[in-house]
Order: C-alpha cells, then sequence, then structure tokens
C-alpha cells in the first residue's frame, strides 16, 4: 500500500467543522462485498442532500465462508476503497464522520486486526458494529416510507454477508420503533460461494428458498408476523440491491435510476413476474442486463432465493421497494443528534440494546 498521510487532515476537518457549526456529515459502509461513502448536508424541511458518493465493489467476504479469514487480497482491495473514501473527505468541511463495517468483519477471525489496520492507515473511525445496530439503522433510513395506515412493517436488507430481518412498530411521523430483528449468517456472497452455480438450477434455487425459509418460520413462531398480516395493516419492505433489481426488472428500466425506485410500491405479482424473467436469463443474460451487471450477475439469484423464501413465509400483496439503508440510517441518526444542544459535540454511541427476538 502507498503512504497515507492524510490522517491528521481528516481529523481536522471534522473538528473544525463541528466548531464552527457549519459542514456536511459523512457516512461510510464497508460491507461483505462493497465499500460506499454518501456525503450530505440537513435539509430544513427535513432529511438531507446528497454532496458527494462513492460506491466499489472489494469482495471483502471473499473466501471467508472457507476459511474463516479475511484474505489478505479483500483487505488489500478493502483499504484501497477506504483510502479513496478519505481522499474525498479532505474535499469539504464535515461536521462528523461516522464508518462502519458489518457482516464480514464480525465474522472473520481477523475481523477485529483488520479493523485497527485501517483506522491506523486511513484516519478513519471505522469500528465493527453488531447485527442489532445495523437493524436499526436500517429501520431509521426507512421508517420515512412508511404510511399512516400502517400499524406494523416488517423490514428486510439482503446482505452480502448476512440478512436481516427487523420487525417494526409504526410511531407516526416517519418514526419507528423495533420489536425484534434476526440476523441470518445467510447472504447473497456466502451463499454464491457456497452454493456455486445452484442457483441458476430450478433444485438448487428452491432448495435454498427452503433452508432460508426455515429460518424464518422460527422468528415467525415468536412474533406471530403471518398472524398480523392476516389482521393487517403490516407493510412489507425490502432495502439491498435483490429488492432494487427487482423493481428495476418490474418497471423494465433501461438503466437503473434510484428516482424511478426508491419508495416504489411494487405489487407482489409483479414482483413475482420479475424474480422469474431474471431466473429465465441464466448467468449470460444477466452479466448483460442493464440492471444487473457482470459485477453482480453471480449475486443476483442467491438474493432473489432469500427474497422468495420471505415471500413464501410471509405473503402480503405489495413490497415497498427501499434504495435506502445502512448509509442513510448513519446520516440521518448523526443529524438528529447533532441537532440536540447537549449532545452536539457528542461522539456517536450505539443505540439501546433490544432483545434479538
Amino acid at each position: 500500500m502507498s503512504e497515507r498521510k492524510y490522517r491528521p487532515a481528516v481529523a481536522s476537518a471534522s473538528r473544525n467543522s463541528s466548531s464552527t457549526g457549519c459542514g456536511g456529515f459523512a457516512a461510510i459502509d464497508l460491507g461483505t462485498n462493497n465499500c460506499r461513502l454518501l456525503i450530505a448536508a440537513p435539509h430544513p424541511g427535513g432529511g438531507f442532500r446528497v454532496l458527494d458518493s462513492y460506491s466499489r465493489v472489494v469482495r471483502l467476504g471473499e473466501g471467508l465462508a472457507q476459511h474463516g479469514r479475511l484474505s489478505a487480497d479483500a483487505a488489500e482491495r478493502a483499504l484501497l476503497a477506504l483510502e479513496a473514501c478519505a481522499q474525498k473527505l479532505l474535499r469539504r468541511p464535515l461536521r462528523q464522520v461516522l464508518a462502519v463495517a458489518t457482516e464480514a468483519c464480525r465474522q472473520a477471525s481477523n475481523g477485529p486486526a483488520f479493523v485497527a489496520e485501517a483506522r491506523a492507515a486511513t484516519g478513519l473511525p471505522i469500528r465493527i458494529i453488531s447485527a442489532r445496530e445495523e437493524a436499526e439503522l436500517a429501520m431509521e433510513s426507512c421508517a420515512p416510507l412508511l404510511r399512516r395506515q400502517d400499524r406494523r412493517a416488517l423490514l428486510f436488507d439482503i446482505g452480502g454477508g448476512s440478512t436481516e430481518i427487523v420487525w417494526i412498530r409504526h410511531l407516526g411521523h416517519g418514526q419507528a420503533e423495533l420489536i425484534g430483528y434476526v440476523s441470518l449468517p445467510l447472504g447473497v456472497v456466502t451463499l454464491a460461494e457456497r452454493a456455486g452455480l445452484c442457483c441458476y438450477t430450478r433444485e438448487g434455487f428452491n432448495r435454498v428458498v427452503d433452508e432460508v425459509a426455515a429460518e424464518l418460520l422460527r422468528f415467525d413462531a415468536v412474533h406471530s408476523i403471518g398472524r398480523e398480516i392476516g389482521a393487517g395493516g403490516v407493510r412489507l419492505m425490502g432495502t439491498s440491491g435483490t429488492v432494487t433489481t427487482l423493481a428495476g426488472v418490474a418497471l423494465e428500466l433501461p438503466r437503473y435510476s434510484r428516482n424511478m425506485i426508491d419508495g416504489r410500491v411494487l405489487q407482489i405479482e409483479d414482483a413475482d413476474q420479475a424474480l422469474r424473467d431474471l431466473f429465465h436469463l441464466g448467468r449470460k443474460g444477466l452479466r448483460e442486463h442493464p440492471c444487473v451487471g457482470p459485477e453482480r450477475a453471480d449475486f443476483v439469484l442467491p438474493g432473489c432465493a432469500i427474497y422468495a423464501a420471505i415471500r413464501q413465509v410471509w405473503p402480503c400483496s405489495c413490497v415497498t421497494v427501499a434504495d435506502r439503508g445502512l448509509r442513510e440510517g448513519m446520516l440521518l441518526r448523526m443529524m438528529r443528534r447533532d441537532r440536540a444542544p447537549s449532545r452536539r459535540n457528542a461522539s456517536f454511541s450505539p443505540p439501546a440494546a433490544h432483545p434479538a427476538y
């Protein structure tokens, strides 16, 4: 790796902008497959305005299921991406920077050592967050999409190394409360590596669906989610690449457009047809599809299998698609805390604990 000399500058920018009361907020999400950055400023009417963004496929979890460790190549790719993020942070004043690592670093035996190396090399305040905190941040970002008539929401976040299922109580006015969550160690990367090309066959696809459904039924037994859905007032909501891809295919977009996707309510029949269309494309067709592409082709059908299991266990008439997630939740939380006078200069800390079930 090249020598990194910008760590003090990042820290200085954050401190100086906090004291002057200006500047934006930056959120970095280092996941199992991608490293993403979002820089934003609070919007006077609520929410925020995006100032800059960055995303790179790093495949940090490559080989993790087989070896239990982050490989040297994967760590190098992730460090290069984090270096690029840190360079972007130098270009504008910032009030606060938050950087988190998720499932790959949670699971890897050398995950903490890698995060310590990344902190030292880049100056970014990166830390490993728990599955609970990941679930709450996803909930915070998606809560504004809830509607007045929603009593509850079932949010699913299909990631690279894990899938979070979040059972939510709607409090109104864009606010929500976590009732329970479960984090399944089944994500698009782990399934793709473990199952090879099996999701391209009907038998292999159904085998993954059955495995995931069995895990979901245990969660349902605790919270009686199926019964609540039958009573009405429950919104099914999905975030991450799988469900946004389904939406792009259902809408027959010539290329992916966030403005066309985020907050879109898909009738379940349209989502089901999009899944069938993706399955029938095969590997070559997925690589060539404008809403998929070569970098994501091998991960789409494992994600669709997880979605199909959710659809099977919790049948709903529609699904709300959210092109938002961890970074947006981090930004909203930082901005909310910054507005509280007593906490304006406080460092970010995890939310109160909630039971996993």
